[in-house]
């Protein structure tokens, strides 16, 4: 009895520390993807070996060599999934919405990939064609993340609005790619208004000063899209499994959060005293 009692503590004991050393291997190589995405290096095997393997003993004593490490990326997809939705920024009552598009490859490349085989396809915006993903933002008036949603790049970008603003209320400002008037009622019954451009063929309506004005900073996710491509390296065409991608993605999103400046717009009035509190 005693000696079935000492081994079934001893297996608990190994099994613990397994499980820590499981939550260890997980922390550090969300760490090291997320710390890529804002170290400036072009390639992820570049940072690594060049950077991490030579520098980082001290912080990671158990480092593994470059190839272990991608196969461990895909482990922890879940997990950096789970840690960016603690990242996203406060609902202020102002939030801006767009899509950026996210090449897989190039277009003359689209007929012959097949890593994304059967997931991407063939998208049209204001730029030209595109092969791969969309990616659906939603930011306050701070630039800090409040939703996101990747699609096929031939996804509406009116589709996952509804479910990406569940949480969200006050106004939703967005170009003239999300004119509905099915998805302005619906969004309006739980709160939130959908603010938008007009076509040049609708008929005029009255808009308050103050969403005229915010509809001309709606700007401010366009940078915020510039800042997670050029910055953050959401997009390249090196990419060799969904998953590595997926962890890439959310990788560099979870990267912007940590941006000491982040691409805001000020609209609180201090120089119009003048004007009514109503038109704000």
């Amino acid at each position: 009895m005693g000696k079935s009692l000492a081994a079934s503590t001893t297996i608990a004991i190994d099994n613990r520390r397994t499980a820590q050393q499981i939550k260890d291997a997980f922390s550090f190589v969300i760490t090291i993807v997320i710390a890529f995405h804002g170290s400036g290096y072009k390639t992820f095997k570049e940072f690594y070996t060049l950077h991490v393997l030579p520098g980082w003993h001290e912080a990671f004593p158990n480092l593994v060599s470059y190839t272990r490490f991608v196969e461990l990326m895909p482990w922890c997809l879940m997990l950096l999934c789970c840690f960016l939705h603690t990242c996203t920024g406060e609902i202020t009552g102002i939030s801006f919405i767009d899509s950026t598009p996210i090449n897989v490859c190039h277009n003359c490349r689209a007929h012959s990939h097949k890593v994304f085989k059967g997931l991407v396809k063939w998208g049209k915006n204001s730029v030209g064609w595109h092969f791969g993903f969309k990616v659906h933002l939603i930011i306050n008036d701070c630039g800090e993340l409040l939703a996101f949603k990747l699609t096929p790049a031939n996804v509406d970008d009116r589709k996952p609005v509804p479910d990406m603003t569940k949480h969200l209320i006050g106004k939703l400002f967005g170009d003239r790619g999300y004119i509905s008037q099915q998805l302005f009622e619906e969004l309006y019954e739980r709160g939130l208004q959908l603010v938008t451009k007009s076509k040049k063929k609708m008929k005029n309506r009255l808009v308050k000063l103050i969403d005229k004005i915010l509809l001309r900073k709606r700007a401010v996710i366009e940078s915020v899209n510039d800042h997670l491509k050029n910055i953050c390296q959401i997009e390249h065409s090196r990419h060799r499994s969904p998953f590595n991608f997926l962890v890439n993605l959310m990788a560099g999103l979870a990267a912007y959060t940590y941006l000491p400046k982040k691409p805001s717009i000020d609209i609180y009035p201090k120089d119009l005293p003048a004007l009514p509190p109503a038109i704000f």
